[in-house]
């Protein structure tokens, strides 16, 4: 049995290193492992690459990180919504790049990532600036875009349950894209609400397997993003 616990947070993150490609888990609010990304923050790591379904909100988490200076391009297919404000300006300054893909898109490019599958063909945003530079093709009379998969050097991901083996369970929709960057990530760093021993959790309940995952730390009362911004916290420490 390989025992895939790190009782320090950050000695989770030590393995990445300046102009890494990271994955980040979440759908909006839902599944973002604060903790994790927080601790990268203080890490000082730069020139990242972060691939996540939005742009982050408020001034923690994800926006934080990018609001750090600390990320060189963002992957991503929600840029903007009513609580994001700090990777508009850094855009509109020309101070961080964009890739903008579609949300099913970016699910179904991760997926292919983690299967090991090079590339599919999608109607998904042909005749907009999406299929710019983009092979087409046609298929029965449709026209459908090449979409190359997308995979990451790391990924951090939030979970609820976790053995020390790495099997995982997720909470209701914090699930999201958890489960697919597990698969398509070199190296994976979940933290979890809460550690168990082998055994603990059902194997009919287990979302991600533990050969997935490369290092768990428990996080038992994990902040949420909602509240955070809600609350108007910056991170680390006030606004300027």
């Amino acid at each position: 049995m390989i025992d895939k616990s790190i009782p320090n947070i950050a000695d989770a993150l030590s393995c990445i290193s300046d102009g890494a490609s990271v994955m980040i888990s979440g759908f909006g609010e839902a599944g973002s492992p604060i903790e994790l990304i927080h601790a990268l923050i203080d890490q000082g790591t730069k020139d990242l690459v972060a691939i996540n379904n939005n742009a982050g909100n408020g001034h923690v988490g994800l926006a934080a990180l990018i609001e750090a200076g600390q990320v060189r391009k963002l992957i991503c297919s929600y840029p903007r919504s009513s609580n994001s404000t700090v990777f508009t300006e850094l855009y509109q300054a020309g101070k961080i790049e964009l890739e903008l893909v579609p949300q099913g898109t970016l699910a179904a490019r991760i997926q292919a990532g983690g299967a090991g599958v090079p590339a599919f063909y999608t109607p998904t945003g042909v005749g907009t600036l999406v299929a710019d530079g983009k092979e087409t093709r046609e298929f029965e009379g449709k026209e459908y875009l090449l979409e190359k998969s997308l995979t990451a050097d790391f990924a951090l991901v939030r979970c609820d349950r976790a053995d020390r083996m790495g099997n995982l369970t997720y909470n209701k929709s914090a699930r999201n894209f958890g489960p697919l960057m597990c698969t398509a990530a070199d190296t994976t760093i979940v933290q979890a609400r809460v550690l168990e021993e082998p055994g603990a959790i059902d194997p009919e309940h287990v979302i991600t397997p533990g050969i997935f995952v490369d290092t768990v730390v428990e996080v038992s009362n994990p902040k949420h993003e909602g509240d955070l911004v809600a609350a108007g916290e910056y991170y680390p420490g006030a606004a300027q």
